[in-house]
């Protein structure tokens, strides 16, 4: 048999096998993600990722304990995949290469196994009492021998339920020893052990008490905490689980001798065709083929109503076909997709590690040398005092089941999960683990306009003013052109014929002739109109022959919901700034609609920089929400930043956070939620604190028992994960 942790012929997989789970990053890195099993702690992830950052080519390496996912990146020379899992297999956890389909069953697995281990250990428990209860009330009627008998019935069950029932301890800590390492299960697997050999050896000396009911309720009271903390992560989860199973999906493929074959998603390759009916999500990044349909794409972009796709529309994974069935391309593989990275950003602690979670792991790392050391000197200084073995080592005992840190370890996660899975209900996607705690900071926000204030596309203002058949005319002409102004107007109008023969003059405008009448579409100049500066907006002039110009005002109009966002932020105490490239008629404009006293017009990329760092040096915290390409250097050095998920590329890159919808409220709603993370944290740093300051001195003078010590431990950690939960009680503003 082989070393404990060591890969199993499930698990076994060829150099060859193992590259296909490698991604390319778009800066030439790689990345490559296991499924990492036994972490249990703030302690877990601070060795596993030093230990796999010590591979040789390793830049990188983050451990997600929520999901299980340690993502690994090295840049160059290629690392060997296979050389990270065996180096954390070497630390003393079990290992394998992430899969979607295979991380949502095996946590399937984790919670019947610990739900099973705790119906064990809670049938053992309720027997082992009842008879040591007939002990303790009814002592005095019971001879030793009799006594002896109800001793040694309950070792008889007691000892069984209770090494199964450890099992998620025992095996985490075995796995540990054998790589020459620890682990906080080390300590509990040592207090349960302990207590059954010490119940043991007071029933082979025929003493009167024993503590088997303490190690099977010991052992009952841990895995409570256990579940209930799986159960609390999971349901926290909820909307990053949600994504795992839309990559685990099934799909059909057409195979090129024209079959239809049902595959996983994650066996799809570029250049596959997929048949899609109605109601199908698709599950890569695609292209329609030819004809049309309808597709909801509300997890995409956040829409709400489906949309009409055409013959050559990009299809992102996540979208649901809605109207009649489709055949697709497949653009790339299903770990390459939206879909993906979501799953991927939706994980807290993603990039930079937040503050609080570096208090936290310093705190655990010295936590299994402390503990060892503390439960050593209170055994000798019982020993000391005169106190018997018996007594000495369940004081012991006792100071290692309480001083388990996972109150510790779940104070800054537990508060990250819950915060990122309501952002992204709430349309806001979180990439950075760090970022809710600088949003919590901020002092000042800064706006760009164009896309991010304003709907980024031009709108007919005046239309109330034009005549109806005017406009239809005038839009038969801006249906031949693709500049902006003209596809303003022709949306306006709605779909209609175009005029025959249009001749387009770059710079000037659009015209034809219309059975001798010269119709034109333009500028101000080519269409023979005075005044040609309107103050704001854009101005499109038409004029049929010798008739009088026609002006159709356009602007690009405010996003809805974008007024009622500054006002939020402005009543919260923050300073409200806008940035903008346009003149300053537009921009004052914009402004005076939006509510925005301080603005800038006609200011570039480097002059938004300069400001920002303006900012800065004045003490401020800034808070950047732009767009476009020119935003995305002022966004990089902002305190935190937030991009549109209509944005640019490189701006969703530079940001912080990514908004999945139109709703520019979620601005508010993510500060909102960023100050009661906040406050959360600090509480559960001070129920963790207060909790070890009371019990261990408790516990190592001898007023609490094993049993007792581990009720205490396991409502110290579900404390902490409840209070986390209460951020999703009422409306998030502290």
């Amino acid at each position: 048999m082989g070393a404990i942790g060591a890969a199993s012929p499930r698990d076994a997989r060829t150099l060859s096998d193992l590259t296909r789970f490698v991604q390319p990053g778009a800066d030439g890195s790689s990345r490559f993600e296991v499924l990492v099993k036994g972490a249990k702690c703030a302690g877990c992830i601070s060795k596993i990722e030093s230990g796999v950052k010590a591979v040789p080519g390793v830049t990188g390496a983050r451990l997600n304990l929520s999901t299980g996912k340690l993502q690994v990146v090295w840049q160059g020379a290629p690392v060997a995949p296979l050389a990270i899992l065996e180096r954390v297999r070497d630390l003393g956890y079990e290992a394998q290469p992430f899969d979607a389909g295979e991380t949502l069953n095996e946590g399937e697995r984790e919670g019947r196994f610990l739900l099973r281990c705790l119906a064990v250990a809670g049938f053992g428990t309720v027997f082992v009492m009842g008879l040591t209860d007939g002990i303790w009330y009814g002592g005095v009627d019971l001879s030793p021998q009799l006594r002896q008998i109800f001793f040694w019935l309950a070792a008889a069950v007691a000892i069984p339920v209770t090494l199964y029932a450890g099992q998620p301890f025992f095996r985490s800590a075995a796995r540990a020893l054998a790589r020459r390492t620890t682990n906080m299960d080390v300590t509990i697997g040592a207090a349960l052990i302990l207590a059954l050999a010490l119940s043991l050896y007071e029933t082979i000396a025929g003493a009167e008490q024993t503590y088997f009911d303490a190690a099977a309720m010991l052992a009952f009271l841990l895995l409570i905490g256990r579940y209930l903390d799986y159960r609390l992560r999971d349901k926290a989860q909820g909307a990053a689980r949600h994504l795992l199973a839309m990559q685990s999906q099934l799909a059909r493929r057409i195979r090129t001798d024209g079959v239809v074959e049902t595959v996983a998603a994650r066996d799809i390759a570029p250049g596959d065709r997929l048949l899609l009916a109605s109601g199908d999500r698709v599950p890569v990044t695609a292209r329609l083929e030819e004809g049309a349909t309808e597709a909801d794409v509300s997890l995409v972009t956040g829409e709400s109503l489906p949309v009409d796709v055409k013959a050559g529309a990009k299809l992102e994974a996540g979208t649901v076909i809605v109207g009649h069935g489709v055949t697709l391309l497949a653009l790339a593989r299903a770990d390459q997709s939206l879909v993906a990275d979501l799953a991927r950003l939706l994980e807290a602690g993603r990039q930079r590690r937040s503050v609080y979670v570096r208090l936290a792991d310093r705190a655990a790392r010295l936590y299994v040398p402390a503990i060892s050391i503390l439960s050593i000197a209170v055994f000798a200084g019982w020993i000391a005092a005169g106190a018997d073995f018996a007594h000495a080592m369940t004081y012991a005992i006792a100071v290692l089941i309480i001083t388990c840190p996972c109150a510790l370890g779940l104070a800054v996660p537990a508060v990250q999960i819950v915060a990122t899975g309501r952002l992204f209900a709430e349309g806001m996607l979180v990439k950075s683990g760090d970022a809710l705690e600088r949003l919590a900071d901020i002092d000042t926000a800064v706006f760009d306009k164009t896309g991010t204030l304003t709907r980024g596309s031009l709108v007919l203002q005046n239309r109330d003013a034009i005549d109806a058949g005017v406009l239809e005319r005038a839009a038969r002409l801006a249906r031949a052109s693709s500049h902006p102004l003209a596809r303003a107007l022709a949306g306006a109008a709605g779909l209609g014929p175009v005029a025959p023969g249009v001749r387009e003059v770059p710079g000037s405008g659009l015209e034809y002739d219309d059975g001798g009448t010269l119709v034109r579409l333009g500028s101000a100049a080519w269409c023979g109109a005075q005044d040609a500066e309107t103050g704001e907006g854009s101005a499109l002039w038409f004029r049929e022959g010798d008739g009088t110009p026609v002006h159709f005002e356009l602007r690009d109009a405010l996003r809805p919901d974008a007024a009622a966002m500054i006002a939020a932020l402005r009543a919260r105490g923050l300073r409200i700034e806008m940035l903008t490239g346009d003149r300053e008629a537009t921009a004052a404009a914009i402004a005076a609609e939006a509510g925005v006293d301080v603005w800038h017009a006609r200011v570039g990329p480097a002059e938004k920089v300069a400001r920002l760092e303006t900012l800065r040096a004045q003490g401020r915290k800034v808070l950047m929400v732009g767009d476009g390409l020119n935003d995305a250097a002022a966004m990089a050095l902002a305190h935190v930043s937030i991009a549109p998920g209509s944005a640019a590329e490189v701006s969703q890159l530079a940001s912080d956070m990514v908004l999945r919808s139109d709703r520019l409220m979620a601005v508010a709603g993510a500060y909102d939620v960023a100050r009661k993370a906040r406050r959360l944290v600090m509480e559960n740093f001070a129920l963790a604190t207060i909790y070890n300051v009371v019990a261990i001195p408790m516990a190592a003078i001898g007023l609490i028992l094993p049993i007792i010590a581990a009720a205490t431990m396991a409502s110290s950690s579900l404390l902490v994960s409840l209070n986390s939960l209460r951020l999703n009680m009422g409306g998030g503003r502290s």
